[in-house]
C-alpha cells in the first residue's frame, strides 16, 4: 500500500502541469499521483498518459468528462489506494525539503500506537509579481510535531484557517465521511476543508513551507472579477456549507467554535462579492442567501447577523464602509486574490 496518495486535478493544464507533476515524483514509490484529465480539450491528456507510462507504478492517468474541479477530486478519493490523501492543483507544486519532511513524518505517524486523522503543513502564495512571498502558517494556533486533539487548538485569528492546501487526510475518513463535492461547481475546496473536519479526532502540525499556491492567471477562479462572474457558484457552496454544518451538529466546543468562524468568513466572501458587483440582482441574491439561512436555522442567521458578515451585511454610512474595507482586507488575505 502506498504511504500517500496525490491527486492532481488537470483541465486544459498543458501549460503548467509538468512543473507540479515533477515537483511530486520525488517522493518515488512512497507515493502514488493519480492525474484526473477533467474532460481537456488540450495536450493535458496526452501528457498525462505520457507520465503514466513513464512511471507505471506511481502515476495513475484517470480521464473523464468535464465535471469541475470537485468531481475531479471525487475521482482522485475514489482511486486513492495510500493510506493519506492530498490533493495538489495542476498549476501549484511542493517544495522538495518540505515534501521529504511530510513523507519521512507520515511514515513515522503510520507506525505510531494511535491514528492521526490529519496532517497540516504550511502554504506559500506564490503571487505573480509579489516580490515577498506570504507564508500561511500556523505555529501560533496548535502544538508543533505531536499528535493533539481539538481541545489543544489555540485560538485561530480572522483570514488564519486551513485550506485544501494545507490539509492532508487520511484516506479512510474521506471514505467514511461520505463527502461528495458538486460537479460543475468551483470554490469546493472551502468543502473538502470543512465538511469532513467532525470526523477528525487526531490531528499533526508539522512547521513546513510544503505547498505553494500560485495566484496570478487571469482567469484564476481567484481572481476577483471572475469570482464576480462566478458570483452563483460561490453561494451554491456556501450553502452547502451551512447544510454541513447543521448537519454536523458539532459537540466539542473549539471545533464548534472554529467551525462557524470558517463559515462566517465564506458567507462574508459571499457578500462582499454581491456588494462589489453593485447591480440590483446582485443584491437581491445576497438577501435570498440570507432567507436560505434563517430559513435553515433562525439562531445560525442570528449568530452570523451578531458577526463579521452580519454587519458587512448592513453598511450604512461611513462606519459601515469602513467595516466594509475591513472585512474585504481580510478576505484578501483568505482568498489570496487581487
Amino acid at each position: 500500500m502506498k504511504l500517500l496518495s496525490v491527486a492532481i486535478p488537470c483541465y486544459n493544464s498543458e501549460a503548467y502541469m509538468s512543473k507540479c507533476i515533477n515537483s511530486l515524483l520525488i517522493g518515488g514509490e512512497e507515493v502514488e499521483i493519480i492525474i484526473v484529465d477533467d474532460g481537456s480539450s488540450d495536450r493535458t491528456a496526452e501528457i498525462a498518459d505520457d507520465y503514466a507510462e513513464k512511471y507505471p507504478t506511481i502515476v495513475k492517468a484517470i480521464h473523464q468528462e468535464n465535471g469541475g474541479h470537485g468531481q475531479a477530486v471525487n475521482t482522485g478519493i475514489k482511486n486513492a489506494t495510500g493510506l493519506y490523501f492530498k490533493v495538489v492543483d495542476s498549476d501549484d507544486w511542493v517544495n522538495q525539503d518540505a515534501y521529504y519532511e511530510v513523507l519521512k513524518t507520515l511514515y513515522e505517524l503510520t507506525r505510531g500506537a494511535e491514528t492521526v486523522d490529519l496532517l497540516i503543513s504550511n502554504f506559500v502564495y506564490e503571487k505573480q509579481g509579489a516580490a515577498r512571498k506570504k507564508v500561511m502558517q500556523y505555529r501560533h494556533c496548535f502544538p508543533t510535531n505531536q499528535i493533539f486533539g481539538w481541545d489543544e487548538v489555540r485560538h485561530m485569528k480572522k483570514g488564519q484557517y486551513l485550506l485544501m492546501h494545507s490539509m492532508i487526510y487520511r484516506t479512510k475518513l474521506l471514505h467514511d465521511c461520505g463527502m461528495e463535492l458538486p460537479k460543475h461547481t468551483f470554490y469546493v475546496d472551502n468543502l473538502f476543508a470543512f465538511e469532513p473536519l467532525p470526523y477528525v479526532k487526531n490531528l499533526y502540525y508539522l512547521d513546513v513551507n510544503f505547498y505553494r499556491y500560485f495566484i496570478g492567471r487571469d482567469d484564476q477562479s481567484v481572481n476577483e472579477k471572475v469570482m464576480i462572474k462566478r458570483i452563483d457558484q460561490q453561494i451554491r457552496v456556501n450553502k452547502l456549507m451551512v447544510d454541513a454544518y447543521l448537519k454536523a451538529n458539532v459537540s466539542n466546543r473549539r471545533l464548534r467554535a472554529y467551525m462557524f468562524s470558517y463559515l462566517d468568513i465564506i458567507t462574508t466572501v459571499s457578500s462582499i462579492m454581491l456588494v462589489r458587483a453593485a447591480t440590483q440582482e446582485c443584491l437581491d441574491k445576497k438577501q435570498e442567501l440570507q432567507d436560505y439561512i434563517k430559513d435553515q436555522n433562525m439562531g445560525l442567521y442570528r449568530k452570523l447577523r451578531r458577526s463579521l458578515f452580519g454587519r458587512v451585511s448592513n453598511l450604512p454610512g461611513r462606519g459601515g464602509r469602513k467595516m466594509f474595507v475591513a472585512a474585504y482586507k481580510i478576505c484578501q488575505k483568505f482568498y489570496g486574490f487581487n
